[in-house]
């Protein structure tokens, strides 16, 4: 038996991707719900205390935080159960890229279209929209990222699949077209199709709440 912990929140699209990892491995964890709201847990402190925030694991006593990370702890330590990366070294390579650009440059002008407005929120959107080209282009001809079966780049994009739409939705603007994008749309439905992503999924009630938070936190702040 694993002494696997993991601390988190289910609205948080960063430990959803470890909870997916973990389930596709096989792995039993004993999930500690934190409060999304605030990141004074003592706990989390306590085990993350660089950032302060979700997702940790904690495995045989020793605690990871940040979820790339993580996922690359977790292919590393149970590498022979349902293998998450590719075995080819230029695809593992090609993978860390796109996870690497999914998390800074489409993930920082997503958050920018969210909460600007005006030109600032335009040119943000074409950032997202350049964004959702490339990764058209990365699933075309494929079924997911990994192939016929999910893996470790199909775990980073994963959000882009449930929360992409509220964040457009709360954020007040529109980048994702299936005309545009038939691979992705058909990938977006393959994915969530999954029982095991199904399972974990926030519902879209709760998901909207921390977006308007979001919002709302911002426009105070901005007041302020």
């Amino acid at each position: 038996m694993e002494d696997v912990k993991l601390l988190g929140t289910k609205e948080s699209i960063f430990t959803q991707r470890i909870m997916w990892a973990l389930k596709l491995k096989g792995i039993c964890y004993e999930f500690i719900e934190q409060d999304f709201s605030s990141r004074s847990s003592p706990l989390l402190v306590k085990l993350n205390p660089v950032y302060n925030k979700v997702p940790v694991m904690v495995h045989d006593g020793n605690s990871l935080a940040e979820s790339l990370v993580i996922l690359e702890y977790i292919e590393e330590t149970w590498p022979f159960i349902n293998p998450l990366f590719p075995v080819d070294p230029f695809e593992r390579a090609s993978g860390r890229f796109w996870a690497r650009f999914v998390d800074g440059k489409f993930y920082e002008a997503a958050k920018k279209a969210f909460f600007s407005s005006g030109e600032t929120k335009a040119e943000a959107v074409e950032s997202v929209v350049e964004g959702l080209h490339f990764l058209e282009g990365q699933i075309i001809g494929k079924k997911f990222f990994g192939g016929e079966k999910i893996g470790y780049l199909d775990i980073i994009i994963g959000w882009i699949a449930y929360w992409f739409q509220y964040i457009e939705e709360i954020g007040e603007f529109k980048a994702m077209d299936s005309t545009k994008y038939p691979c992705l749309h058909a990938w977006i439905n393959n994915f969530i199709q999954l029982p095991i992503i199904q399972q974990s999924l926030p519902t879209p009630d709760v998901v909207k709440a921390v977006f308007r938070g979001f919002k709302d936190a911002a426009a105070l702040a901005g007041a302020n």
